[in-house]
């Protein structure tokens, strides 16, 4: 038997009440970092039967890596090789209204932070591979599980274990999908735009230019004129829609009676692949800031890829016979940097991408049943083709 959990749901529980907060911006809790889900993941995934890695990313932050035992094949070669891959972080628990780490089972729901996103899914997918713990062995395929840290902010666990671990032949991305196969979601691109003032006494703004003023005037056209100039630009996707922009932060000047000689705006983009195709959003966004206030300036603060996984894939097409059909998605998540790094990936996993990062985040006992079920019948039904073949 597994350490601390009997079923999915006990072990669901177990996760949900370690605290493993992303500690990026502000957490509302002492309990950041990934560490100590890791080192419970990793002694659930030695008991069933892994060969278990812990590789520190950033300190106290490893990724767990486990890989399970696999026979020869029948003709010698070597086995494609699948990745199980949820995250271990879980976003801020400020504001929440229920315990965040008390993974209440109530009304037939599991409560707390991460419950969805994605220690449920990350339950589910742990449960089934323990118990087809037996029947690994002699599969197909090789399995590999990673638990990343640090999706939630930067994704430094994907890109690490990319440039450290090589490519897979698919990469199953754990996220509340509703056990549907997203494999295709936005890119995201984070900018800040800098105003520049004069900074002179509040009391004769007159001798001074007013940052905060002339980023004014770009939020204005940045909300109304450039957002249409977005959505035109990439297009309408199938299965994305536009792309959109959001402007999320805004900070400028020091002191009241001060005129403000700088202002900083923080815009979230998200992108389509047409988008993409069409020169990307840093280009459109730099050309028209400029048009707007030659003066002003815009800076990267982070960038992800945006996923476009062939569904001709031998292995999507297993999860699609599985009984998850195909979906996209308006986030983005770790499966965008596997695929970038030569990696066919996917995300999905049981319960609602609704619930996440909500101030009363849970996941439904059923949909982690359900989630167990599924990984199972998909790995079953690797032994019955040759996986690798479209």
């Amino acid at each position: 038997m597994p350490p601390f959990a009997s079923n999915v749901v006990e072990l669901t529980q177990a996760l949900v009440r370690i605290p493993s907060v992303n500690p990026d911006g502000d957490p509302g809790t002492d309990g950041i970092g990934e560490q100590q889900c890791a080192l419970y993941v990793a002694d659930f995934l030695r008991s069933a039967g892994a060969e278990v890695t812990l590789e520190e990313v950033e300190p106290a932050r490893p990724n767990v890596i486990g890989r399970f035992p696999t026979h020869p094949s029948a003709n010698g070669s070597p086995k494609p090789r699948i990745l199980f891959a949820p995250h271990t972080d879980t976003v801020s628990v400020g504001g929440m209204t229920i315990d965040p780490f008390g993974g209440e089972l109530r009304d037939g729901k599991i409560w707390g932070r991460g419950a969805s996103d994605t220690k449920g899914p990350m339950a589910s997918m742990l449960w089934a591979l323990y118990e087809m713990r037996d029947e690994i062995p002699s599969l197909p395929v090789e399995v590999h599980f990673v638990g990343f840290m640090s999706e939630e902010s930067e994704q430094l666990g994907s890109q690490h274990f990319t440039k450290h671990h090589g490519r897979y032949d698919l990469a199953i991305i754990g996220e509340p999908t509703s056990l549907k196969t997203v494999f295709r979601h936005k890119g995201c691109l984070w900018a800040d735009v800098h105003t520049t003032g004069v900074a002179v006494h509040g009391a004769t703004p007159e001798l001074g230019v007013n940052a905060i003023v002339k980023m004014a005037k770009l939020v204005s056209a940045l909300d109304t004129e450039f957002r249409e100039i977005l959505a035109e630009a990439g297009g309408e996707d199938e299965w994305l829609g536009a792309s959109t922009i959001n402007l999320g932060m805004i900070q400028g000047g020091t002191r009241s009676n001060i005129v403000a000689d700088f202002c900083k705006l923080r815009l979230d983009i998200r992108t389509t692949p047409g988008l993409q195709r069409a020169g990307g959003a840093l280009a459109l966004l730099t050309d028209y800031v400029q048009r707007i206030d030659e003066t002003a300036q815009v800076t990267v603060a982070s960038e992800a890829f945006h996923l476009d996984t062939d569904p001709e894939n031998g292995f999507v097409q297993k999860l699609i016979a599985a009984g998850a059909s195909l979906t996209g998605a308006p986030w983005f998540c770790d499966a965008a940097f596997l695929a970038a790094a030569g990696t066919p990936a996917i995300a999905i996993g049981p319960g609602s991408i609704a619930q996440a990062h909500t101030k009363d985040e849970f996941i439904a006992v059923q949909d982690l049943e359900d989630g167990v079920a599924f990984f199972r019948r998909f790995l079953a039904s690797l032994g019955t083709k040759n996986p690798g073949l479209k």
